[in-house]
C-alpha cells in the first residue's frame, strides 16, 4: 500500500502545482500521512481513516486563511480618484431629461445629480461618485467652496 500512497501524494501535489488552489495540498499531506500510517501497520481501513481525517482537519484549520485570501479585494482606479473634487457645469444638469454635462480637470463628463436637483450651468459641484463614463455629483455652495 506504500506505492499507492506515494502515487497518491505525488499525483495530489502535481495538481497542487497546476492549480494554486490550496485545496489537494491537503490531501497530498493526507496521503502522506496514511502512508506514514502503514509503517505503524495500520490496516487499509484505518490508513483510510488516517487519511480522511487528516485531510478534512487540515482543510477545515485552514480554511479561514483561505477565505482571507479568496475575499474579492475592490481595485482602485484612476477614476476613483476623482471623487470629492471640484467640477463646473458645463451644460445644465437635469436628470428629468438624462442630460448634463461637467469639466473635471480638463475633461468633459457626462453628470447626473446625486439628489436628483436642477444644477444650472456654471455651478461647482463635489464629484460623489464615478459610474463608467458618468459622474454623480452633489452641488457645494460658496461657503463649502471657500472652506
Amino acid at each position: 500500500m506504500i506505492i499507492f500512497w506515494a502515487i497518491l501524494f505525488v499525483a495530489l501535489v502535481i495538481i497542487e502545482l497546476c492549480t494554486f488552489q490550496l485545496v489537494s495540498i491537503w490531501l497530498a499531506i493526507g496521503a502522506l500521512f496514511a502512508m506514514l500510517s502503514e509503517f505503524l501497520h495500520f490496516p487499509f481501513i484505518g490508513q483510510l481513516a488516517v487519511f480522511a481525517i487528516s485531510s478534512a482537519l487540515l482543510l477545515f484549520i485552514s480554511l479561514p486563511l483561505i477565505k482571507k485570501n479568496a475575499a474579492s479585494k475592490k481595485i482602485s482606479t484612476n477614476s476613483d480618484l476623482d471623487v470629492g473634487k471640484h467640477a463646473t457645469v458645463i451644460e445644465e444638469i437635469n436628470n428629468q431629461l438624462s442630460k448634463g454635462r461637467v469639466n473635471l480637470n480638463g475633461v468633459d463628463w457626462s453628470a447626473v445629480s446625486a439628489d436628483d436637483s436642477l444644477i444650472p450651468s456654471g455651478s461647482v459641484v463635489i464629484v460623489s461618485q464615478v459610474s463608467g463614463a458618468k459622474l454623480t455629483v452633489e452641488k457645494i455652495n460658496s461657503q463649502k467652496l471657500t472652506k
